[in-house]
Parts: structure tokens; sequence; C-alpha cells
């Protein structure tokens, strides 16, 4: 094709600036490009996955109740209940001017017996997502507040804690806080046991609310229930007549424990004061303490059974010695050991009877203070008793190198040393069972654990029956008497101790063990502080610790074994003891 002589010809010219400006920035672009993506993919993904997952995912959990806690015949002590929670999201309650309606927000307040101004100011600030508003309400709260219909507040569902046995088994079962975490007691004890573990769902939801993706499922461990060795019903009796007691005497306190000699189970375990554990509003702290096992206190004449043991066990003395505490009173080490009277020649259970001072204190000082501590230590004073609750004092046993005559005199008769009711209701149970002692426990258990031996089968057999010359005429625990059945014991009276020496307040003991034929309770029973002229173990624990017993052996079915006063054993202090049939 031939070019027309006029025709412009078209020739390649240098690229201009401006377009070479526009490949530049079209070049920074997608270098930006490229390395925003690199740095999302590379440098920071897991912010910004997480911020797509908070968009997406969602977890559900499936609540567990926390463990029932119940008696060993099955009664239940502690339950959850399922209630309700009063909350808030303030972001919703803003977006959706919640606020614009004071009428539901005063009868909101009213409802919850909160004032008005404190509700409006849990909500004030936009950026919060959850406030409490109200803790556990009662259904007919709950329904009253869905009937509100405020935009942002909402309901949720939460477990309480109800005790059916309320003050009677309060310290034994415990308490958790408004969480549900345990704080005293079994509940606390306990509390990784009755917790479980909720079941917990991961899903992946579209825009439109539909599950589009499953990502875990954990199942919910259930929480395991708990059956104590608690018998409610000699529980309830124990409790019923202690308070009774500390009320008539005017008492600061007291406490009683009831154990199963064979099978170290505490079948009750009792304080008063109490609490009750429902309505905690206006509970003192002293209230909450278990005072079975954290009080201590000297244990006075309860220990001289563990005398007349070691004066056996040493082989200087047999059943049939006579002490004689004439004339009432001795000096050792230049104080004075004294009786409330002069009773003369004494057998070993003569001294248990009469509880002489003098003739345990004589026995002491011929046995030594090494095994004399010895035996202490054997039956479980200064040593924790294996009952695993919170709280628990293991007393105090003094240790030095050297004891004066009279320190030696005054441990044979309870003063020096600190013990607590559980340790000595330890004590008589071991006693009871031949000298074996088995650890206490408050979880029932399915079989009698093994025990060790701590003393002589037929020594303790020995003191168990002088024991019982407590309980006969001329005894000083005639009141612990139960009908039917032979009881053995001890009373104890002591002194409080004080700055620089005793004051004027006492602890009023009386423990012991029935039926004496085949023993199956010991019961120990601390009144602290009576007020007025009636503080003896024998006049303020004793009628306490029959009025326990002979309702328990009846709950429990025990056999009498002292029927039509057959087998019965009177007292008789002087040339030993006899049996007579009546």
């Amino acid at each position: 094709m031939a070019i027309k002589r006029n025709q412009k010809i078209l020739r390649p010219e240098p690229m201009k600036g401006r377009f070479v400006l526009v490949l530049i920035g079209l070049g920074f672009v997608f270098s930006a490009l490229v390395a925003r993506a690199a740095y999302i993919q590379v440098i920071e993904p897991d912010r910004l996955r997480h911020e797509g997952d908070l968009r997406s995912l969602r977890v559900s959990e499936e609540r567990v109740q926390r463990g029932t806690i119940s008696d060993r015949n099955g009664i239940e002590l502690a339950v959850s209940v399922p209630v309700h929670t009063v909350w808030a999201d303030p972001k919703v309650i803003h977006e959706q001017n919640g606020l614009a309606d004071e009428r539901r927000w005063r009868a909101l307040a009213e409802v919850i017996q909160t004032p008005v101004a404190q509700l409006l100011s849990k909500v004030d600030n936009p950026e919060r997502r959850f406030v409490y508003l109200q803790r556990m309400v009662t259904p007919g709260v709950a329904n009253y507040v869905r009937e509100l219909g405020i935009p942002g507040v909402s309901l949720k569902e939460e477990s309480r804690r109800y005790y059916p046995a309320g003050e009677i088994s309060a310290h034994v079962v415990g308490i958790t806080n408004i969480d549900g975490q345990g704080l005293d007691g079994v509940e606390a004890v306990y509390d990784s046991l009755l917790i479980g573990t909720p079941g917990q769902r991961r899903y992946r939801r579209d825009g439109s609310g539909r599950v589009i993706e499953e990502l875990e499922v954990i199942a919910a461990q259930p929480p395991q229930s708990l059956r104590l060795s608690i018998d409610q019903r000699v529980q309830a009796v124990a409790y019923r007549e202690l308070k009774r007691a500390v009320s008539y005497h005017q008492a600061t306190s007291g406490s009683v424990v009831v154990v199963d000699v064979r099978t170290g189970e505490v079948l009750a375990m009792v304080n008063s004061p109490s609490y009750n554990p429902n309505n905690r509003t206006g509970v003192e702290p002293h209230q909450l303490r278990n005072r079975a096992i954290a009080d201590t206190f000297e244990p006075g004449s309860t220990v001289k059974p563990l005398v007349i043991l070691e004066a056996l066990d040493s082989g200087e003395m047999t059943a049939e010695s006579l002490i004689n505490t004439s004339p009432g009173w001795m000096n050792v080490g230049g104080r004075r050991v004294q009786d409330l009277r002069n009773e003369g020649e004494l057998s070993l259970a003569g001294i248990l009877a009469r509880s002489s001072n003098v003739g345990t204190s004589k026995i002491a000082l011929s046995v030594g203070i090494d095994e004399l501590l010895e035996n202490y230590y054997a039956a479980g004073f200064g040593t924790d008793t294996g009952i695993n609750l919170l709280g628990e004092s293991m007393g105090q046993m003094r240790h030095r190198t050297r004891w004066s005559d009279f320190e030696v005199a005054a441990l044979s008769y309870g003063y020096g040393i600190s013990t607590t009711t559980l340790q000595l209701a330890r004590m008589y149970a071991t006693i009871g069972n031949g000298g074996m002692q088995v650890p206490l426990t408050i979880i029932a258990q399915e079989q009698a654990p093994a025990g060790r031996r701590v003393f002589s089968a037929e020594h303790s057999q020995q003191v168990l029956e002088m024991m019982e010359q407590v309980t006969a005429d001329g005894g000083t625990g005639t009141r612990a008497r139960v009908p039917g059945y032979r009881v053995a014991g001890k009373t104890g009276t002591t002194r409080k101790a004080v700055a620089g020496g005793y004051g004027d307040e006492y602890v009023g003991l009386f423990a012991g063990v029935l039926p004496v034929s085949s023993p199956d309770l010991a019961i120990a029973v601390m009144i602290n502080e009576p007020a007025g002229d009636s503080y003896h173990g024998g006049s303020v624990a004793a009628p306490v610790f029959a009025a326990i017993a002979e309702q328990t052996v009846r709950i429990l079915n025990i056999a009498p074994d002292n029927l039509n006063g057959q087998g019965l054993r009177t007292a008789s202090f002087v040339g030993g003891v006899r049996d007579v049939d009546e």
C-alpha cells in the first residue's frame, strides 16, 4: 500500500513523566497491598483470627449442680437448688435507650431492694458488657424482673446451696460462698469432689445465627456426693440436749462428740452456740467455730483412767491394790494436792469413783513422768485425730527435760495439758475398744478400718470396769446413768487458766462408754464456763451424757445389758470391787 505524500507518519516518542509517575504509584499501591497481606498472614494472624472468632465462634456451657452431702442413712444435709441471678448488659441498655422508662427501673430497684441511684450507677458505663444487679433471687422476683422487660436486663440460671438441717449440723457440713466454693467444714475439705466439671460446646455460626461448624464438645463430669458418718437422728438429739444444758446453766459454750467405738465413725458432733447456714445475716465469727475440734481445755479428772492404766501396765499395781489417801491432802514440792474430803484407803476403782487427786498423784509419782507421758501420747493427746476437718487443734503437751513433783502430780489429774472434745472422745473410744485405736472419720465407712494396739486388752477391760464405779452409788457420775445399760465414764472439773494462774471460771466434763459388756458408743461432753454454784462435771455434763446416751441407744437399737439390775456392779472402795446381783 502506498503512502500518500502528505500523510503524517507516527513514530515512537520518549515516555512522558506523568505516565512514569502513574506507574510508580501503581507499583507502590501493589507493594503496600502485598506487604499488608504478608503482615496479616505471617506476622499478626492470631489477633485478626481472634477478632473473626469473636464474630462467629460461640461457647455454650452445661452447668452441673454441686454434689449432695447426706448423713449415713441418706438424709440430705446439703443440696443445691436452681435459682436466678439478675444481670445487665450496659452497652445494650444504652443502644436501645433502656434508661428512658424510669418507672421500670424504680420497680426493679424496689424488688431487688437496691437504691435506684446505686442501681443506675452500675449500668452507666456503655462500654461494659456484663454487670451483676442481684445474685440469687427468689423465683417470684425472677418472674417479676422478666415481666418488666427492660432492654439489656436478663436472668442467668445459677444454683444456691441449701442446708435442710440448719444449725444442727452447720459446723460439720460447713458452708459455701455465693459462687459455690466451699469455705468451711466438709464443704471446704471435699470441695474438689463436690464441684464436678461443667460441660462445654464450642461451635461456629454464620451471620444468620445458624450453626455451620461444631469445633469441640467436652462432656460434663458429674460431681460426687458424700455420705457422712453422721447419724442425723443422733446429731439432732445431741444438739437439742447440749443447747438446753448451755442455756440452763448460762454457760458460754459447749460441745458434744459421739463416736462409734469399733469403726471410729463420728455419729454426732455438735456445738452451742451454732448458726443458721441458710441465713448468715448478723452471724458473729465465734459462732462459726467448730468448738469440738478447735477449742482446747485442760481435761481434768477425765484423764485419771490413763493413770490407772499405766499403773497396771507397769506391773507396780494390780486391780486389788490399795492406796492410802489420808488425811485427804498431801504436800508435793511445797504445794498442796487435796481431795474434797478424806477418803481414807481406796482401791484403784475407788480412786476413779471418788476422783481422788491424792490417789492419782501418788500413782503418778510412783510410775514416773516418762511412762505417764507415753500413755498420754498413746491416747492421742498432742496429735491430730485423723478427722480431716479444717481448724482442728492438736492440743498441747509440754516438752521439758525436768519436771517437778508437783507438775507430775498435777498432770495426773489433768492439769498442764490441753485437749479437745474430739480427742477426749477418741481416748474413751480406745479404752472401750479394748485398747485398739482406730482413726476417727467423718465419712461413712463400708467396713471397720484396721486399728493399732496402744493399750493392753486385759488392762483396758479392767479400767473400763473400774470406770463403771463412777456411775454407781457413791461415785461422782451417778447422774450419767442410763436405765438398762451399764455405763463406764469419768467426770472432770477444771478451773480455767488466766494470766498468772487460774481464774474463777470452770469447765465441766463427762466422758464415757456404753454398754460396758460390749461397748458401742463413746460420748464426750464439755460445758464451758457454767454460771452459778453448779459447775462440776457430775452436775452439768453428766446429765447431758445420760440424756444423749439414752436416746441414742434406742435410735441405734443397741441391746441393753443391765435388765432388772442383773450384772449391776456397785462400788466397794475399800478392799477392791465386788459384784452383786439385785
